[in-house]
């Protein structure tokens, strides 16, 4: 009985020797310009992962091979749980975050990434943000008020208040949204984009803050908030599953009912 039992083992331990043995080789077409070579245009280079040693997330990809076979390659990460927003890139053709983007385990099939569509390139998959968080700044994502209270205490606010900023205030801005949008393609100038505007009308129904109208005005123009024409992909491609593109609609709303 014993020797059977041993066989057995000897068995199930040789075949899963074999398995692991075989290396599950996953291609990554990945988009590298670098700026101290201009001459060089823009490329896809592949570079090939064993999946065996790999662990399952787009980053963790990522980073085995800028650890174990380009050194070179830029991109930017820090969190790796979809809090801080730097990992945001196009994989597949889709805006997300390499730290929450799963790997396809089809061997067969090719992954391609890119840096965030339409925006300038500091380095392979590292796009400039100075424009997006600039935007970000035009707002004043931050509590206004004229008054407080008395005693020295906080601002309350109710349970039926707060509920409103449910679905706003966990935005990332990893600009996932704002960079899939046409509109903000075309005109990032002057457009604030998803995520900014999504900002904006957080602080539009925080019950807290007192510079509603003033904050309504800034928006009340022809660029800021309506070259938004419900495309709808800010919402499609949100790795947060947040929903910009109503925000966006009730800031119309209220602009239109002021």
């Amino acid at each position: 009985m014993l020797r059977g039992g041993v066989l057995r083992f000897a068995g199930i331990r040789t075949r899963l020797m074999s398995s692991v043995a075989q290396p599950r080789l996953k291609s990554f077409k990945i988009y590298r310009w670098n700026p101290d070579q201009p001459e060089v245009k823009p490329k896809l280079q592949e570079f090939k992962v064993d999946l065996n040693n790999c662990g399952p997330m787009i980053l963790d990809a990522l980073l085995k091979i800028k650890d174990e076979q380009d050194a070179s390659l830029t991109f930017r990460r820090s969190c790796r749980e979809g809090i801080c927003g730097s990992c945001a890139m196009n994989i597949g053709g889709r805006n997300t975050l390499a730290c929450l983007c799963k790997i396809d385990q089809d061997t067969s099939k090719k992954v391609k990434i890119y840096p965030l569509p339409h925006m300038f390139i500091v380095k392979d998959l590292v796009p400039d943000m100075t424009n997006f968080y600039q935007q970000y700044k035009s707002v004043k994502p931050w509590l206004q008020r004229t008054s407080y209270p008395k005693d020295g205490k906080e601002v309350l606010q109710s349970i039926e208040d707060r509920k409103k900023l449910d679905g706003l205030y966990e935005c990332i801005l990893c600009a996932c949204c704002s960079t899939s949008c046409p509109s903000y393609w075309w005109n990032q100038e002057e457009y604030l984009g998803p995520a900014v505007l999504m900002q904006s009308y957080r602080w539009l129904v925080d019950s807290r803050d007192q510079a509603t109208q003033e904050r309504r005005d800034m928006l009340n123009n022809s660029m800021s908030l309506y070259r938004c024409h419900t495309i709808m992909n800010c919402t499609k491609t949100c790795p947060k599953g947040l929903n910009p593109g109503e925000a966006i609609a009730k800031i119309k709303q209220q602009l239109a009912f002021q």
